[in-house]
Protein backbone atom coordinates (compact mmCIF):
# COMPACT_ATOMS: atom_id res chain seq x y z
CA UNK A 1 0.00 0.00 0.00
CA UNK A 2 1.21 3.57 -0.91
CA UNK A 3 0.99 5.68 1.94
CA UNK A 4 0.89 9.02 0.47
CA UNK A 5 -1.84 10.32 -0.75
CA UNK A 6 -2.95 10.73 -4.45
CA UNK A 7 -4.48 13.93 -5.32
CA UNK A 8 -8.21 12.48 -5.31
CA UNK A 9 -7.44 11.14 -2.25
CA UNK A 10 -6.12 14.46 -0.98
CA UNK A 11 -8.83 16.20 -1.70
CA UNK A 12 -11.04 13.81 0.41
CA UNK A 13 -8.81 14.21 2.94
CA UNK A 14 -9.36 17.90 3.03
CA UNK A 15 -13.16 17.34 2.74
CA UNK A 16 -13.32 15.35 5.70
CA UNK A 17 -11.33 17.63 7.78
CA UNK A 18 -13.49 20.91 6.94
CA UNK A 19 -16.33 19.32 7.65
CA UNK A 20 -14.95 18.03 10.89
CA UNK A 21 -14.14 21.77 11.58
CA UNK A 22 -17.43 22.94 10.37
CA UNK A 23 -19.64 20.52 12.75
CA UNK A 24 -17.39 19.41 15.83
CA UNK A 25 -18.15 22.06 17.60
CA UNK A 26 -19.96 22.86 21.57
CA UNK A 27 -21.60 19.52 22.98
CA UNK A 28 -20.33 17.87 20.01
CA UNK A 29 -16.53 18.30 20.94
CA UNK A 30 -16.81 18.57 24.46
CA UNK A 31 -18.16 14.80 24.79
CA UNK A 32 -14.78 13.57 23.16
CA UNK A 33 -14.32 10.38 21.58
CA UNK A 34 -15.37 8.23 24.54
CA UNK A 35 -14.17 4.87 25.69
CA UNK A 36 -15.52 2.66 22.85
CA UNK A 37 -18.75 1.66 20.64
CA UNK A 38 -20.48 0.16 23.51
CA UNK A 39 -19.71 3.94 25.81
CA UNK A 40 -23.47 5.11 26.52
CA UNK A 41 -21.78 8.39 27.99
CA UNK A 42 -24.12 11.45 26.49
CA UNK A 43 -25.94 8.88 24.60
CA UNK A 44 -28.72 11.59 23.05
CA UNK A 45 -25.83 14.14 22.22
CA UNK A 46 -24.14 11.35 20.35
CA UNK A 47 -27.33 10.23 19.00
CA UNK A 48 -27.66 13.71 17.37
CA UNK A 49 -24.07 13.45 16.23
CA UNK A 50 -24.52 10.35 14.35
CA UNK A 51 -27.65 11.77 12.82
CA UNK A 52 -25.83 14.82 11.38
CA UNK A 53 -23.31 12.46 9.81
CA UNK A 54 -25.91 10.01 8.79
CA UNK A 55 -27.65 13.12 6.81
CA UNK A 56 -24.47 14.10 5.15
CA UNK A 57 -23.92 10.41 4.21
CA UNK A 58 -20.56 9.48 6.25
CA UNK A 59 -22.94 7.24 7.75
CA UNK A 60 -22.67 4.28 4.69
CA UNK A 61 -19.32 5.40 3.53
CA UNK A 62 -18.91 3.16 1.69
CA UNK A 63 -22.49 1.78 1.05
CA UNK A 64 -22.74 1.68 -2.77
CA UNK A 65 -24.90 4.73 -4.33
CA UNK A 66 -27.97 3.35 -4.95
CA UNK A 67 -28.80 3.03 -1.31
CA UNK A 68 -26.96 6.14 -0.28
CA UNK A 69 -23.98 5.72 0.33
CA UNK A 70 -20.66 7.19 -1.31
CA UNK A 71 -19.01 4.14 -2.76
CA UNK A 72 -16.25 5.03 -0.92
CA UNK A 73 -12.54 2.23 -1.62
CA UNK A 74 -10.73 1.60 1.35
CA UNK A 75 -8.12 3.70 1.02
CA UNK A 76 -10.96 6.88 1.79
CA UNK A 77 -12.39 4.98 4.52
CA UNK A 78 -9.15 4.55 6.04
CA UNK A 79 -8.82 8.52 5.75
CA UNK A 80 -11.78 9.09 7.24
CA UNK A 81 -11.48 7.42 10.15
CA UNK A 82 -7.65 8.80 10.83
CA UNK A 83 -9.24 12.70 10.60
CA UNK A 84 -12.01 11.35 12.53
CA UNK A 85 -10.10 10.36 15.36
CA UNK A 86 -7.74 12.31 15.13
CA UNK A 87 -10.38 15.06 15.48
CA UNK A 88 -11.06 13.94 19.32
CA UNK A 89 -14.86 12.98 17.24
CA UNK A 90 -17.61 11.28 19.68
CA UNK A 91 -17.57 7.07 19.20
CA UNK A 92 -19.84 6.26 16.70
CA UNK A 93 -23.02 4.78 18.14
CA UNK A 94 -23.62 2.55 14.80
CA UNK A 95 -21.01 0.10 15.21
CA UNK A 96 -23.32 -2.88 15.05
CA UNK A 97 -25.52 -1.46 12.75
CA UNK A 98 -23.27 0.28 10.03
CA UNK A 99 -20.15 -1.84 10.62
CA UNK A 100 -21.11 -5.24 11.04
CA UNK A 101 -24.82 -5.86 9.55
CA UNK A 102 -24.90 -3.06 7.09
CA UNK A 103 -22.43 -4.89 4.81
CA UNK A 104 -23.00 -8.22 5.08
CA UNK A 105 -26.78 -7.07 4.48
CA UNK A 106 -24.92 -5.71 0.95
CA UNK A 107 -23.78 -9.04 0.28
CA UNK A 108 -26.34 -11.49 1.51
CA UNK A 109 -29.63 -9.43 1.43
CA UNK A 110 -31.97 -9.28 -1.06
CA UNK A 111 -33.03 -5.82 -2.82
CA UNK A 112 -36.12 -5.71 -0.57
CA UNK A 113 -34.48 -6.10 2.75
CA UNK A 114 -32.01 -3.53 1.79
CA UNK A 115 -34.22 -1.50 0.70
CA UNK A 116 -36.38 -1.82 4.02
CA UNK A 117 -33.10 -1.70 6.60
CA UNK A 118 -30.16 0.29 5.11
CA UNK A 119 -31.59 4.10 4.76
CA UNK A 120 -33.20 3.64 9.02
CA UNK A 121 -29.31 2.99 9.75
CA UNK A 122 -28.36 5.62 8.03
CA UNK A 123 -30.34 8.31 9.42
CA UNK A 124 -30.24 6.54 12.39
CA UNK A 125 -33.53 5.97 13.01
CA UNK A 126 -33.16 2.45 14.25
CA UNK A 127 -30.06 0.44 16.43
CA UNK A 128 -28.74 -2.93 15.57
CA UNK A 129 -27.35 -5.39 18.42
CA UNK A 130 -25.84 -8.62 17.73
CA UNK A 131 -27.36 -12.00 19.08
CA UNK A 132 -24.55 -14.68 18.84
CA UNK A 133 -22.67 -15.57 21.88
CA UNK A 134 -24.44 -17.69 24.22
CA UNK A 135 -23.96 -19.22 27.77
CA UNK A 136 -22.68 -22.74 25.94
CA UNK A 137 -22.18 -21.26 22.76
CA UNK A 138 -19.31 -18.58 23.30
CA UNK A 139 -15.79 -19.57 21.78
CA UNK A 140 -17.76 -22.72 20.32
CA UNK A 141 -20.13 -20.85 18.21
CA UNK A 142 -21.18 -23.67 16.49
CA UNK A 143 -22.89 -25.00 19.60
CA UNK A 144 -25.59 -22.26 18.98
CA UNK A 145 -28.92 -23.55 20.47
CA UNK A 146 -31.36 -20.96 20.33
CA UNK A 147 -33.82 -22.22 17.99
CA UNK A 148 -36.52 -21.11 15.47
CA UNK A 149 -39.56 -22.52 13.84
CA UNK A 150 -41.79 -21.41 11.47
CA UNK A 151 -45.02 -20.97 12.31
CA UNK A 152 -47.30 -19.31 9.09
CA UNK A 153 -45.48 -16.33 8.23
CA UNK A 154 -43.53 -15.95 11.01
CA UNK A 155 -40.88 -17.40 12.64
CA UNK A 156 -41.20 -18.11 16.60
CA UNK A 157 -37.69 -17.93 17.92
CA UNK A 158 -37.01 -19.27 22.05
CA UNK A 159 -33.53 -19.08 23.99
CA UNK A 160 -30.85 -17.12 25.45
CA UNK A 161 -28.47 -14.63 23.99
CA UNK A 162 -25.64 -13.28 26.48
CA UNK A 163 -23.04 -10.41 26.00
CA UNK A 164 -25.43 -8.66 23.69
CA UNK A 165 -24.06 -4.93 23.47
CA UNK A 166 -26.47 -2.51 23.91
CA UNK A 167 -29.46 -4.69 23.53
CA UNK A 168 -31.24 -2.22 25.51
CA UNK A 169 -30.75 0.67 23.03
CA UNK A 170 -31.09 -1.72 19.82
CA UNK A 171 -34.60 -1.69 17.82
CA UNK A 172 -33.14 -5.06 15.81
CA UNK A 173 -31.06 -7.90 16.48
CA UNK A 174 -29.16 -10.16 13.94
CA UNK A 175 -29.49 -13.18 15.55
CA UNK A 176 -28.53 -16.53 14.49
CA UNK A 177 -30.84 -19.54 15.48
CA UNK A 178 -30.95 -23.29 14.55
CA UNK A 179 -34.19 -23.92 12.18
CA UNK A 180 -33.39 -27.33 11.90
CA UNK A 181 -34.08 -29.49 15.11
CA UNK A 182 -32.33 -32.57 14.07
CA UNK A 183 -29.03 -30.32 13.04
CA UNK A 184 -25.67 -30.38 14.68
CA UNK A 185 -22.52 -27.93 14.94
CA UNK A 186 -22.55 -25.29 12.04
CA UNK A 187 -25.43 -26.99 9.75
CA UNK A 188 -29.24 -25.83 10.24
CA UNK A 189 -28.32 -22.32 11.04
CA UNK A 190 -30.17 -19.16 10.04
CA UNK A 191 -29.60 -15.51 10.83
CA UNK A 192 -33.07 -14.08 11.46
CA UNK A 193 -33.71 -10.29 11.60
CA UNK A 194 -35.82 -10.15 15.01
CA UNK A 195 -37.33 -6.98 16.18
CA UNK A 196 -36.51 -6.00 19.99
CA UNK A 197 -39.33 -4.11 21.37
CA UNK A 198 -42.15 -6.79 21.15
CA UNK A 199 -43.37 -9.22 24.30
CA UNK A 200 -41.27 -11.95 23.88
CA UNK A 201 -37.87 -10.30 24.75
CA UNK A 202 -36.88 -9.46 27.75
CA UNK A 203 -33.10 -7.85 27.97
CA UNK A 204 -31.08 -8.02 31.54
CA UNK A 205 -28.00 -6.06 32.32
CA UNK A 206 -24.90 -7.47 33.25
CA UNK A 207 -22.72 -4.94 35.40
CA UNK A 208 -19.18 -4.72 34.65
CA UNK A 209 -16.73 -4.01 37.41
CA UNK A 210 -16.24 -0.82 35.47
CA UNK A 211 -19.11 0.03 36.82
CA UNK A 212 -21.47 0.25 33.36
CA UNK A 213 -23.67 -2.05 32.00
CA UNK A 214 -23.46 -2.11 28.35
CA UNK A 215 -23.42 -5.93 28.12
CA UNK A 216 -26.79 -7.88 28.68
CA UNK A 217 -28.58 -11.08 28.30
CA UNK A 218 -31.28 -11.53 25.82
CA UNK A 219 -34.43 -14.17 26.60
CA UNK A 220 -36.11 -14.85 23.47
CA UNK A 221 -39.64 -16.39 24.55
CA UNK A 222 -41.65 -16.88 21.83
CA UNK A 223 -40.51 -13.99 20.00
CA UNK A 224 -41.91 -13.46 16.60
CA UNK A 225 -40.20 -12.02 13.41
CA UNK A 226 -41.52 -12.22 9.85
CA UNK A 227 -40.62 -15.25 7.47
CA UNK A 228 -38.86 -12.91 5.53
CA UNK A 229 -36.48 -11.81 7.94
CA UNK A 230 -34.44 -14.22 7.22
CA UNK A 231 -30.61 -13.36 5.44
CA UNK A 232 -28.98 -15.70 3.44
CA UNK A 233 -30.47 -19.44 2.52
CA UNK A 234 -32.61 -20.51 6.00
CA UNK A 235 -30.15 -23.25 7.18
CA UNK A 236 -26.95 -21.68 5.71
CA UNK A 237 -26.68 -19.15 8.53
CA UNK A 238 -23.08 -20.03 9.67
CA UNK A 239 -21.77 -18.66 6.22
CA UNK A 240 -23.28 -15.29 7.12
CA UNK A 241 -22.12 -14.96 10.68
CA UNK A 242 -18.77 -16.27 9.12
CA UNK A 243 -19.01 -13.27 7.04
CA UNK A 244 -20.37 -10.60 9.83
CA UNK A 245 -17.41 -11.81 12.18
CA UNK A 246 -14.95 -11.32 9.22
CA UNK A 247 -16.23 -7.49 9.41
CA UNK A 248 -15.76 -7.41 13.54
CA UNK A 249 -12.46 -8.66 12.89
CA UNK A 250 -11.31 -6.89 9.89
CA UNK A 251 -12.38 -3.05 9.27
CA UNK A 252 -15.20 -2.99 12.36
CA UNK A 253 -11.94 -2.24 14.80
CA UNK A 254 -10.37 0.43 12.56
CA UNK A 255 -11.02 3.44 14.42
CA UNK A 256 -10.48 1.75 17.85
CA UNK A 257 -6.71 1.36 16.55
CA UNK A 258 -6.38 4.21 15.53
CA UNK A 259 -7.65 5.53 19.16
CA UNK A 260 -5.12 3.55 20.64
CA UNK A 261 -2.19 6.31 19.69
CA UNK A 262 -4.02 8.76 21.43
CA UNK A 263 -4.62 6.15 24.33
CA UNK A 264 -0.29 6.17 24.50
CA UNK A 265 0.03 9.69 23.85
CA UNK A 266 -1.65 10.08 27.04
CA UNK A 267 -0.18 6.98 29.19
CA UNK A 268 3.14 9.01 27.90
CA UNK A 269 1.94 12.50 29.32
CA UNK A 270 1.19 10.68 32.77
CA UNK A 271 4.34 9.15 33.05
CA UNK A 272 6.17 12.04 32.32
CA UNK A 273 4.01 13.56 35.04
CA UNK A 274 4.70 11.58 37.72
CA UNK A 275 7.95 10.68 37.05
CA UNK A 276 7.12 6.93 35.93
CA UNK A 277 9.34 7.79 32.49
CA UNK A 278 12.64 8.12 34.37
CA UNK A 279 12.58 4.43 36.08
CA UNK A 280 14.84 1.74 33.64
CA UNK A 281 12.47 -1.10 33.86
CA UNK A 282 8.90 1.14 32.88
CA UNK A 283 10.52 3.19 29.99
CA UNK A 284 11.38 -0.12 28.56
CA UNK A 285 8.01 -1.28 28.66
CA UNK A 286 6.72 1.90 27.08
CA UNK A 287 9.12 1.54 24.66
CA UNK A 288 7.71 -2.04 24.09
CA UNK A 289 4.20 -0.82 23.99
CA UNK A 290 5.36 1.98 21.08
CA UNK A 291 7.15 -0.72 18.99
CA UNK A 292 3.81 -2.84 19.06
CA UNK A 293 1.88 -0.10 18.62
CA UNK A 294 3.69 0.54 15.29
CA UNK A 295 3.18 -3.42 14.25
CA UNK A 296 -0.22 -3.13 14.85
CA UNK A 297 0.02 -0.22 12.38
CA UNK A 298 1.55 -1.78 9.40
CA UNK A 299 -0.11 -5.27 9.81
CA UNK A 300 -3.05 -3.33 9.59
CA UNK A 301 -2.23 -1.73 6.67
CA UNK A 302 -0.89 -4.98 4.89
CA UNK A 303 -4.39 -6.56 5.78
CA UNK A 304 -6.05 -3.73 4.08
CA UNK A 305 -4.11 -4.12 1.30
CA UNK A 306 -4.75 -8.05 0.61
CA UNK A 307 -8.79 -6.38 1.33
CA UNK A 308 -8.28 -3.99 -1.90
CA UNK A 309 -6.40 -6.50 -3.94
CA UNK A 310 -8.89 -9.48 -2.80
CA UNK A 311 -12.22 -7.42 -2.21
CA UNK A 312 -12.85 -8.83 0.76
CA UNK A 313 -11.59 -9.67 4.44
CA UNK A 314 -10.45 -13.21 4.39
CA UNK A 315 -9.36 -15.37 8.02
CA UNK A 316 -5.65 -13.26 8.32
CA UNK A 317 -7.85 -11.18 9.48
CA UNK A 318 -7.54 -13.42 12.84
CA UNK A 319 -3.89 -12.12 13.06
CA UNK A 320 -5.18 -8.48 13.44
CA UNK A 321 -7.61 -9.32 15.99
CA UNK A 322 -5.20 -11.14 18.35
CA UNK A 323 -2.70 -9.04 17.58
CA UNK A 324 -5.13 -5.58 18.79
CA UNK A 325 -6.48 -7.07 22.08
CA UNK A 326 -3.11 -8.70 23.45
CA UNK A 327 -1.52 -5.41 22.77
CA UNK A 328 -4.13 -3.47 24.66
CA UNK A 329 -4.47 -5.64 27.33
CA UNK A 330 -0.51 -5.33 28.01
CA UNK A 331 -0.93 -1.89 27.68
CA UNK A 332 -3.32 -1.52 30.67
CA UNK A 333 -1.53 -3.38 32.40
CA UNK A 334 1.67 -1.08 31.45
CA UNK A 335 -1.08 1.86 32.72
CA UNK A 336 -1.40 0.75 36.05
CA UNK A 337 2.33 0.76 36.72
CA UNK A 338 2.75 3.99 35.45
CA UNK A 339 0.24 5.27 37.71
CA UNK A 340 1.72 3.02 41.11
CA UNK A 341 -0.06 3.53 44.11
CA UNK A 342 -3.32 5.51 42.34
CA UNK A 343 -3.64 2.74 40.32
CA UNK A 344 -5.17 0.66 43.40
CA UNK A 345 -7.42 3.69 44.07
CA UNK A 346 -10.62 5.17 42.58
CA UNK A 347 -13.12 7.99 43.62
CA UNK A 348 -16.53 7.97 45.00
CA UNK A 349 -19.02 9.64 41.72
CA UNK A 350 -22.38 10.90 43.05
CA UNK A 351 -25.10 8.11 42.24
CA UNK A 352 -22.38 5.66 41.55
CA UNK A 353 -20.84 3.43 43.76
CA UNK A 354 -17.32 4.61 42.36
CA UNK A 355 -15.94 6.84 39.73
CA UNK A 356 -12.89 5.59 37.34
CA UNK A 357 -10.78 7.30 35.09
CA UNK A 358 -9.50 6.53 31.37
CA UNK A 359 -6.77 4.36 32.07
CA UNK A 360 -8.49 2.37 35.00
CA UNK A 361 -11.15 2.49 32.27
CA UNK A 362 -8.80 0.23 29.98
CA UNK A 363 -7.19 -1.76 32.23
CA UNK A 364 -10.62 -3.09 33.34
CA UNK A 365 -12.49 -3.19 29.98
CA UNK A 366 -9.36 -4.64 27.99
CA UNK A 367 -9.50 -7.93 30.08
CA UNK A 368 -12.21 -8.85 28.09
CA UNK A 369 -11.06 -7.65 24.57
CA UNK A 370 -8.75 -11.19 24.04
CA UNK A 371 -12.47 -12.59 24.46
CA UNK A 372 -14.91 -11.00 22.98
CA UNK A 373 -15.48 -11.25 18.85
CA UNK A 374 -13.96 -14.84 19.06
CA UNK A 375 -11.42 -15.57 22.04
CA UNK A 376 -7.68 -15.43 21.83
CA UNK A 377 -7.41 -19.63 20.86
CA UNK A 378 -9.81 -19.41 18.53
CA UNK A 379 -7.73 -16.83 16.55
CA UNK A 380 -4.81 -18.94 17.26
CA UNK A 381 -6.50 -22.02 15.21
CA UNK A 382 -7.85 -19.98 12.92
CA UNK A 383 -4.45 -19.15 11.65
CA UNK A 384 -2.73 -22.26 12.10
CA UNK A 385 -5.55 -23.93 10.28
CA UNK A 386 -6.33 -21.63 7.66
CA UNK A 387 -3.61 -18.87 7.07
CA UNK A 388 -0.70 -21.19 7.79
CA UNK A 389 -2.50 -24.77 6.56
CA UNK A 390 -1.42 -26.73 9.31
CA UNK A 391 -2.60 -29.78 10.65
CA UNK A 392 -6.70 -29.26 11.90
CA UNK A 393 -7.17 -29.77 16.19
CA UNK A 394 -7.80 -32.89 16.99
CA UNK A 395 -12.05 -32.56 17.74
Amino acid sequence: MDFVDTPAEAAFRAEVRAWLAEHLRGEFAALGPGSGPSDETGWDIRVEWEKLLGRDRWVGLTWPKEYGGRAADVAEQIIFNEEYTRANAPTRLSFFGEGLFAPTLIEFGTEEQKQRFLPPIQRVEEMWCQGFSEPNAGSDLANIQTRATLDGDEWVITGQKVWTTLAHRADWCFVVCRTDPESSSHHGLSYLLCPMDQPGVEIRPLRQMTGSAEFNEVFFDGARTAKENVLGPVGEGWKVAMATLGHERGTAFMSSQLAFEGEFAKLLEAAHKNGAAAEPALRDELAQRYVGLQVMKYNGMRMLTNLVHRGTVGPEASIGKLYWTTWHKAFGETAMRVQGADALTVQRAEGHEYDIDELHYIFMASRAETIYAGASEIQKNIIGERVLGLPREPR
